[in-house]
């Protein structure tokens, strides 16, 4: 079957074991100040969208959009070692972008890390800018601060 991005439960064996290795790699490039990804009861908030990309019952990698104030948060961004290269966090990212669009969320922002070269490659490359700290976020020397504006407001 071909890659399909759909809705996952965080608590879903596989998505739990992506997400533990996600964390791991954040937690072996950055120190604990600087680490703002979410644990599973919090992605499982109603507040949060996640997505997972599986092809042949194999989960590839996982996104989450989370609903703030007046806009959306990229959060979990996560590509399995095994399917780096070959289009899942584009996928993932343009399924991201379309939700929220779809649900009226007409600016997305993100936080990233300035060691993960091929994050930030990939938000750039989809028309993400550099912007301050936003929420809760403070300066912290390793994050990094993106938006973009998804949809014109109505």
């Amino acid at each position: 079957m071909p890659l399909a991005i759909t809705l996952v439960s965080p608590r879903d064996p596989r998505a739990a074991a992506l997400l533990a290795e996600s964390h791991a790699l954040m937690d072996s490039l950055f120190p604990p100040e600087a680490n703002a990804y979410l644990d599973i009861e919090a992605l499982c908030d109603p507040s949060v969208t996640f997505y997972g990309a599986v092809e042949d019952g194999e989960l590839l990698g996982c996104a989450a959009l989370a609903h703030k104030d007046g806009y959306g948060e990229v959060k979990s961004m996560f590509v399995a070692p095994v399917a780096r290269g070959i289009g899942v966090a584009r996928r993932l990212l343009e399924h991201l972008e379309a939700a929220a669009e779809r649900e009226g969320l007409h600016l997305l922002r993100l936080e990233t890390g300035d060691k993960l070269a091929a994050a930030v490659s990939l938000y750039e490359r989809y028309g993400y800018t550099r912007r301050e700290p936003f929420g809760g976020y403070q300066t912290n020397g390793s994050s990094l601060f993106y938006e973009k504006a998804v949809s014109a407001p109505s």
